[in-house]
């Protein structure tokens, strides 16, 4: 008898929510309910450096263009159409991410440009931001920017520099938090070191209210991090290192080698469900929900 978890993802699909993985083949969207991993398939075959998901659309940085894939209008959730395909006519990227004014994308060069209103609309109309020499660009998250020369932030039409160094990934929600070479750390007074380490990736559920922390998460080499009342603790100590971490009902993870995990809720053990995808080179998880 299946659980009623398997039934929102391989029945009805109600209540289920949709992950999509980039890589170097492609885009994979995964339908899970809560921590239960069910169908998945290709739904954009390209070279995708980066992934992340908008109100109305998921973005993919591709070695070709900033592609979108648009959700079937259907409002029938049972539907297993693929997403359109949009080309916003951005060029080459290595990074996307949206803020409240629009979405942003980076250039293989450093330049970083915003696609203003609607983010459904082919050959878009990129506004370039004033971004003359801040380095290659790891990761956009919001309004932050993480590059090997240090966070930026995006303020009225141009990038600040907001410090530190060596950056690789950046966290908006809530508590500003940025992974680094040499750290993990969150804006307060200031860039406050957290966790010693060199980390790669960082995260926190973007439904968090501004100035706290509930969900979050943070990886050096293959040690996860969890966020907690009791501050920062060891969560995971995995084989496989893990390249993007997302929220819905509970974490979810994906390593570079295509391995999904998703977070066994009410458990801090480390217990992780996983479901191989059969695919490689993974870069990055968005989760739309």
């Amino acid at each position: 008898m299946h659980s009623i978890e398997e039934k929102r993802v391989y029945g009805d699909r109600a209540g289920a929510i949709e992950a999509y993985v980039s890589s170097s083949i492609g885009v994979v969207r995964v339908r899970v309910a809560g921590d239960t991993v069910g169908e998945f398939g290709l739904c954009d075959r390209c070279t995708a450096r980066d992934i992340a998901a908008t109100e109305r659309a998921v973005a993919v940085a591709t070695d070709e263009d900033v592609r979108l894939l648009v959700p079937s209008a259907d409002d029938d959730e049972s539907t297993a159409d693929d997403p359109a395909i949009v080309e916003t006519g951005f060029g080459p990227a290595v990074a996307v991410g949206a803020d409240d004014a629009g979405l942003l994308a980076a250039s293989p060069d450093g330049g970083i440009a915003r696609l203003e209103g609607e983010l459904t609309a082919a050959d878009g109309d990129w506004n370039t931001l004033e971004s003359d020499g801040i380095g290659t660009v790891r990761a956009i998250d919001r309004d932050l920017i993480g590059t090997d020369s240090g966070v930026y932030r995006v303020h009225d039409g141009g990038l600040d520099h907001a410090g530190l160094t060596a950056v690789r990934d950046v966290s908006a929600a809530g508590v500003p938090l940025a992974a680094t070479a040499d750290g993990l750390y969150k804006l307060g007074n200031g860039w406050m070191e957290i966790l010693e380490g060199s980390f790669e990736v960082v995260a926190a559920d973007p439904h968090t209210d501004p100035g706290r922390l509930t969900r979050a998460h943070a990886v050096s080499g293959e040690t996860v991090y969890a966020y907690s009342e009791d501050g920062w603790q060891v969560y995971d100590r995995s084989s496989e290192p893990i390249v993007g971490i997302g929220y819905g009902e509970t974490c979810y993870a994906v390593t570079e080698r295509g391995t999904f995990c998703s977070a066994t809720p009410d458990d801090d053990t480390g217990q992780w469900r996983s479901r191989t995808l059969g695919i490689g080179d993974v870069t990055g998880l968005a989760v739309s929900w």
